[in-house]
């Protein structure tokens, strides 16, 4: 497995995240440390977890079977803002919740300090100066290394990149949001502020909720009894009726048909396409058995080549917004 740096730190991960959202919900302990361990061996040293998992579950898992590891030889990325109990500060990015939130997550992942500590969410509630020189505090305690966000729009990645330097206070160097070949809105003005400011990308659900992975087939009408995009499992991605259209089932061609041409599955091609694509670090992926697990690893190791990806590319291309597709056409920008 190869190693990249996450954005414009000097932090190297490999180019694989392990996702660790099924532990303690689709996956018991002893299997979600047989996921770890097959992980590790691949060359992975990239783990990233929430304390929102599980209700903490995740994170407890993670730590017990990190205390039988070499610590430093591991990046452990965790995230906070979501509800962690019932008060009006067990949420959000206030300096209280914040600094509650790191040191629980201390204690279930069994470590002194977080490689990688990631907001879920821009909160409008709290002075985003706040926010800021709370976690600016926390790495210079030595608690946590680097800091990150996810689910972050462009303007408020912006914005808290624009006041942390005019503070003088730690940047984000990491973005965690929805992307894949599929869900490509983040490449519109998301993708655009991270290459420029130095901001890895490391993207959540790479296979769609599964979709990617070559179960779904043109002419389905509902999908397969027991995928997670029967009935209304995954909210956070839609609903089958909504999110099946004409570009979907086209993306979905594209993909049997570069996987069949190049002997490799269709996640793998799907986990491919985004390692080439500009500005990311590493996918997030998930895993609910170490078989499952295997086929992603596969992704490593070889390349589309130009063709390849320019059919992936084309077949989930979108109409610009305004003014982008204006300014696109425009002859100053051609030139």
């Amino acid at each position: 497995m190869e190693y990249r740096n996450v954005g414009g730190s000097g932090l190297r991960v490999s180019e694989l995240c392990l996702g660790t959202m099924t532990f303690g919900n689709e996956s018991d302990e002893p299997t979600s440390h047989a996921i770890l361990d097959r992980y590790v061996e691949a060359g992975g040293n990239f783990v990233d977890t929430a304390d929102v998992y599980a209700g903490g579950a995740s994170e407890e898992i993670v730590g017990r079977w990190l205390a039988t590891r070499q610590r430093d030889s591991l990046v452990v990325a965790t995230k906070a803002f979501w509800f962690t109990g019932d008060g009006p500060n067990d949420n959000g990015a206030g300096r209280k919740h914040l600094i509650a939130a790191v040191h629980a997550s201390l204690r279930r992942l069994r470590t002194d300090y977080i490689d990688l500590y990631q907001l879920h969410c821009f909160d409008e509630t709290t002075p985003i100066e706040e926010t800021l020189s709370t976690l600016d505090q926390l790495v210079r305690s030595g608690l946590v290394r680097h800091l990150g966000v996810s689910n972050y729009a462009a303007w408020q990645l912006q914005r808290s990149v624009d006041v942390a330097r005019f503070r003088g206070w730690e940047p984000f160097v990491a973005a965690q949001p929805l992307y894949n070949l599929i869900d490509r809105d983040i490449e519109t003005e998301l993708v655009p502020v991270c290459r420029n400011e130095g901001v890895g990308i490391i993207p959540w659900s790479p296979m769609r909720g599964g979709w990617l992975t070559g179960k779904y087939r043109r002419g389905m009408t509902a999908a397969p009894a027991g995928t997670r995009w029967e009935g209304d499992k995954q909210p956070w991605l839609g609903n089958w009726q909504d999110s099946v259209d004409e570009r979907v089932w086209r993306v979905t061609d594209a993909l049997i048909a570069v996987a069949e041409e190049s002997g490799h599955t269709p996640a793998r091609v799907a986990l491919r396409w985004l390692l080439q694509r500009p500005g990311v670090t590493a996918p997030i992926v998930g895993a609910r058995t170490v078989e499952q697990l295997g086929d992603n690893l596969g992704a490593t190791g070889w390349a589309l080549d130009d063709k390849q990806l320019e059919r992936l590319t084309a077949a989930g291309d979108q109409p610009l917004p305004y003014p982008h597709g204006y300014l696109a056409g425009s002859p100053r920008r051609r030139s």
